[in-house]
């Protein structure tokens, strides 16, 4: 069984599917999403629907939350967390379910949203959206490392990954620095697959990764949606 980890698809449903096809993703394999399945691209509700497709078809998918499905948990009509999440891609979200001029997301997919764990674990692995703050006794009871950290990977406490490797999102990086954060794993064990797909104006960007976890291969799909 070949398994499978793909991070930030911000609503670019026609490069998430080119990925899966590019990858040649069936119902053998294994899929880890590391969540922002939503806003900034033009089709968050349709990579949902996609998910939750694949899923009923009988493939086997993992999902986790990201960031931007949780400011769409805190965000409630008028306050501080609705306007961030309406300035950073909600109304691009809004305008896929059909609610422009509403700007929310239906209850249906606010409660998918609920439902998805912050980590996910597999042999050799842990999987989170954004990184783990190591100042806390126990990591992963934190939300808010889990969701929203930034150049954590100077505090990792070794003793306590043990011999996982940390592989996450959240962080758009080039193109290159995925590649040698995976060559030199062995060395420091995190791994950064946010190539930033919606960031096609950025040197070394605009690009959905998939990481093979057995393998250690990638696979880069360019941006072919219209965002």
């Amino acid at each position: 069984m070949r398994q499978f980890a793909i991070a930030d698809i911000h609503g670019h449903l026609k490069t998430f599917e080119a990925l899966l096809a590019r990858i040649g993703f069936t119902k053998a394999d294994e899929l880890f999403l590391l969540g922002d399945f939503i806003d900034r691209g033009p089709d968050s509700k349709g990579v949902i629907d996609c998910v939750e497709e694949l899923k009923n078809s009988g493939h086997t998918v993992h999902c986790l939350r990201g960031n931007h499905e949780q400011m769409v948990l805190d965000a409630e009509y008028g306050n501080d967390s609705w306007r961030m999440w309406l300035r950073h891609g909600g109304k691009d979200t809004c305008i896929s379910f059909g609610t422009q001029g509403y700007w929310f997301v239906p209850d249906e997919y606010r409660k998918w949203m609920a439902a998805l764990p912050l980590y996910l674990e597999t042999e050799g692995y842990l999987f989170v959206h954004a990184g783990l703050d190591f100042s806390k006794t126990e990591p992963l009871n934190d939300p808010d490392g889990l969701l929203w950290a930034r150049n954590w990977t100077d505090s990792l406490n070794r003793d306590w990954l043990g011999n996982r490797i940390i592989v996450h999102g959240h962080t758009p990086v080039p193109r290159a620095d995925i590649e040698l954060n995976l060559a030199q794993a062995e060395h420091l064990p995190v791994i950064d697959i946010d190539n930033g797909c919606y960031a096609r104006s950025q040197s070394g960007k605009g690009h959905l990764c998939a990481l093979e976890l057995g393998g250690h291969r990638l696979s880069f799909q360019p941006n072919i949606d219209v965002s």
